[in-house]
């Protein structure tokens, strides 16, 4: 699995005045898409609804609006 392209804007568009971290989102080989984001699967675990579970390797992040919004055009329909 290797990451294929980023999906939206890099950071350094969005506002970004870090050059070390920010939110991103990258499309993978596999087609599948990996997300860099604040871990907050701690504070958010209870706020799931009912119907919704994470497993033991799983983790909840936070992107920011902003990083969604902007990679929304880079994602395929289908």
């Amino acid at each position: 699995m290797k990451i294929v392209r980023r999906i939206g804007v890099p950071p350094s568009v969005r506002g970004s005045t870090s050059t070390s971290t920010c939110p991103d989102v990258f499309e993978l080989s596999d087609g599948n898409f990996a997300v860099i984001g604040t871990e907050a699967t701690e504070a958010l675990e209870r706020e799931l609804p009912a119907d919704a579970a994470r497993a033991d390797y799983e983790r909840i992040v936070v992107v920011s609006r902003e990083t969604l919004v902007r990679a929304k055009a880079d994602i395929p329909d289908a």
